[in-house]
């Protein structure tokens, strides 16, 4: 466990460092995409999830967890793998297609996986919860302190999967924490229209086990929450439920036109950014401008030097395709 000075700055840290990779990810994936979108071109192909203003559920949860603990992240997932500790180089070329990405370059951005941190991610809605629970259960079973933590969102919460995961959890009692980003959106869906009950926090109960709900976007009452339901875990008591209020400073994917908002409410969002919002916390509290700008600058210099490692990185051959696969006839 890390002294609060010492936690908060890394906590700080890690939002910028998240908020710089996404924010060089939007030319790169840009690249060859204009002036006519297609999702097909460009050295990053396919569909692109940013993670701005998310931020603040990473951090707070992350921050309680090492190497060995498991987590399952979603469609969704740059921010959680930095504030895993995902290899940022090897992550940045697996987002590029390349050779030394995590995967040799078959992945991608949705499906990150990186053992050396026990960290995975999955573009299939709730798909990571299942695999928690099995996590959890191998924990238990090897009478180690190991939990798993499945963050998802909101609109995973009216999945099969979820209720199916959190029933086994609790039947087993397993060393398992739910973590619900709730930006309010599913795609382009809002959550007061998809789904019946205010809170997913409330649904817990359903399977006998704490469901919390943290308001307000805060990196450090993520934290008391996140730290609260992981100590419980550890000490054998089993899973918990928490529901973080987040915001999606950015659309769904790039190139969503967003027309399904209110108008002014990204602007009303961006107002109040939680990157901009805890380092003026920060500073309140006594740490020194100076010392943030350092942060701030390194962060950035970590993000340039991954995505020129990614850059240079070779392409994989295209027999490597057929690689790790079952083959026809394979025993």
């Amino acid at each position: 466990m890390r002294p609060e000075r010492e936690r908060r700055l890394w906590m700080y840290s890690m939002m910028v460092k998240s908020r710089a990779y996404e924010q060089a990810i939007k030319p790169a994936y840009l690249e060859g995409k204009q002036p006519v979108f297609n999702m097909a071109n460009g050295p990053i192909p396919g569909e692109m999830h940013l993670s701005d203003g998310q931020e603040p559920c990473a951090v707070g949860v992350c921050a309680h967890l090492g190497p060995r603990d498991t987590v399952t992240a979603t469609h969704r997932p740059h921010h959680i793998a930095i504030a895993k500790g995902v290899n940022l180089r090897a992550m940045t070329a697996e987002i590029f297609g390349r050779r030394s990405g995590l995967a040799g370059g078959r992945g991608g951005h949705m499906h990150l996986f990186d053992p050396l941190v026990s960290f995975c991610c999955s573009g299939i809605i709730a798909q990571g919860m299942g695999p928690a629970v099995g996590a959890a259960l191998a924990a238990k079973l090897a009478g180690d302190t190991r939990v798993a933590v499945s963050f998802i969102g909101e609109g995973a919460a009216n999945q099969g999967a979820f209720h199916e995961a959190l029933n086994l959890a609790a039947v087993w009692s397993v060393p398992a924490v739910f973590v619900i980003e709730d930006n309010a959106y599913g795609i382009s869906v809002a959550k007061r229209e998809s789904t019946a009950v205010e809170r997913n926090a409330v649904r817990a109960h359903s399977y006998n086990i704490p469901g919390v709900f943290v308001p307000g976007n805060d990196p450090d009452a993520i934290y008391d929450a996140a730290g609260d339901a992981i100590a419980r875990a550890r000490r054998g008591e089993g899973p918990t439920l928490l529901e973080i209020e987040t915001c999606r400073l950015e659309g769904h994917f790039m190139g969503d036109a967003e027309q399904y908002r209110p108008q002014g409410e990204v602007e009303n969002l961006k107002s109040n950014d939680p990157i901009p919002r805890y380092r003026q916390q920060l500073i309140s509290d006594g740490f020194a401008t100076a010392e943030l700008d350092v942060l701030e600058q390194s962060a950035a210099r970590d993000v340039s030097d991954a995505f020129a490692f990614a850059r240079s990185a070779e392409l994989p051959t295209v027999e490597e395709a057929f690689h790790h696969v079952f083959a026809a006839g394979s025993v």
